[in-house]
């Protein structure tokens, strides 16, 4: 039986991932930080008489120690995983800046973080699957937002929007270091650009602009259903390389600063001494070229 771990696990993308490899017959560990959402994938998971094979794992992955707990508790709960499925995300485009425990900005830690954390942390238990798989949902193939290598918290100048994209051209590089750091790993690494998907998304925005959004996404997105199709095919049957990255069913050139291998080994390793310098500890990862 297959063991697939999916981040965001409760809504959107990642419960039509959640529920599609339960038709399967697989095994799945829903992450997510709102129990009223764990409770009611579950309550799905038993009308299709599959609540055994399902667990929902509340966390907060802002937090570096819950992430690192996160990662501990999926230890003790198998003994491989086949798939990681990382979609976590809250956008918070507008507003004042916020920081976690660890003083890290919300949307670097969310979403790129506790993704760093997840894909180098599991690695060990996804080396004995069959076929691991790790896919990174963000927005590879939009040239949009940069690393701001000064300022990687972005403390000078904050702008909501600005956070949000250099977290995804973060997870662009992500996948690049894994590739390189782990060159003998059997991991295919899969960056992932889903387009524009009928999800929650909007509920997360201004009033004004969630309800421009919500009518948006009923002409324009793709349901979520559609939307699961080309992922888990990519899943199911990945392709040869150690890292890809795909717009929908469309594989796009590793080329160009996005996906640069010396700036993805330089964030990598400016991410494990921003890791030891605030929480003591290096995640499991050692330290890259």
């Amino acid at each position: 039986m297959q063991t697939v771990v999916i981040t965001g696990g409760t809504d959107g993308l990642g419960k039509g991932l959640a529920l599609y490899y339960l038709h399967q017959g697989a095994r799945v560990l829903a992450v997510g930080s709102t129990p009223a959402k764990g409770e009611a994938l579950l309550a799905e998971a038993a009308a299709i008489s599959a609540v055994d094979r399902i667990d929902f794992l509340q966390a907060d992955l802002t937090s570096v120690p819950a992430a690192k707990a996160l990662v501990a508790r999926i230890e003790s709960a198998c003994s491989s995983v086949d798939k990681l499925v990382l979609c976590a995300q809250r956008y918070r485009l507008f507003g004042p800046r916020t920081v976690t425990g660890e003083g890290f900005e919300y949307s670097f830690a969310l979403a790129y973080l506790s993704r760093f954390i997840l894909s180098h942390g599991l690695r060990n238990m996804m080396e004995s699957a069959q076929q691991p798989v790790i896919m990174n949902v963000g927005t590879p193939g939009i040239p949009l937002g940069r690393i701001h290598w000064d300022d990687l918290q972005l403390a000078r100048r904050y702008g909501g929007t600005k956070a949000t994209l250099q977290s995804f051209r973060a997870n662009d590089l992500l996948g690049v270091a894994f590739a390189a750091v782990h060159a003998d790993t059997r991991i295919h690494y899969i960056g992932y650009n889903p387009g524009v998907v009928a999800t929650g998304m909007p509920n997360h925005l201004p009033r004004p602009l969630r309800t421009f959004a919500k009518a948006s996404f009923a002409v324009l997105a793709d349901s979520v259903a559609k939307a699961v199709a080309p992922m888990a095919q990519l899943l199911d049957g990945p392709p040869g390389e150690g890292f890809t990255a795909y717009r929908g069913t469309r594989q796009l050139p590793l080329k160009g600063g996005a996906f640069d291998e010396d700036a993805a080994l330089r964030l990598h390793r400016l991410t494990q001494d921003l890791l030891h310098d605030r929480t003591g500890t290096e995640s499991g990862v050692r330290r890259g070229r």
